[in-house]
């Protein structure tokens, strides 16, 4: 088997529209995916994009993806590089895609003059958190991912022009 890590082509969208929704699958939030292939299209493949994807083919087909951007961390001073998702197509498992995909994102990090890589993974994924620990990545036990979506964000929003 011959395993590529590639940067992702505004043809792919669809593609990763399918990851997306496998990964959704496999966390059991399939009915939280709302994002359309036109929606991947107008963000990843933009002018200017601010995220975007890897995709890991085992002899020329896709078994795997990784969606990343951008941040900052101030204690730093530098930018570091969130990885928004990773997944690897369950038959697909065990042959290195996973660490090819991680490996090429720390290539990207080092090259971007980035002060760290992180994720989240869901506690309960046990094979991805021992995958992670077997890299030597560290839990964050000590934080709590904070979120606004929807009303909440749109009334935050709504403060927000009031007070300009």
């Amino acid at each position: 088997m011959t395993l590529t890590v590639r940067e992702a082509i505004k043809d792919d969208a669809a593609l990763v529209l399918s990851f997306i929704r496998e990964l959704a699958e496999y966390e059991k939030m399939r009915d939280e995916v709302v994002a359309t292939a036109g929606d991947i299209e107008n963000t990843l493949f933009a002018p200017a994009p601010k995220a975007f994807c890897l995709i890991a083919e085992a002899d020329g087909e896709p078994i795997g993806f990784a969606l990343y951007f951008f941040n900052y961390s101030t204690f730093l001073g530098k930018h570091g590089l969130y990885l928004e998702d990773l997944f690897v197509r369950p038959e697909a498992r065990g042959k290195g895609a996973g660490k090819a995909l991680l490996a090429r994102l720390a290539v990207i990090a080092e090259e971007n003059d980035c002060g760290r890589m992180e994720w989240w993974v869901l506690d309960w994924n046990k094979p991805a958190v021992d995958f992670y620990k077997s890299l030597n990545a560290e839990a964050m036990d000590e934080w709590t991912v904070f979120r606004l979506t929807g009303d909440p964000l749109k009334a935050l929003a709504d403060d927000g022009r009031a007070q300009q």
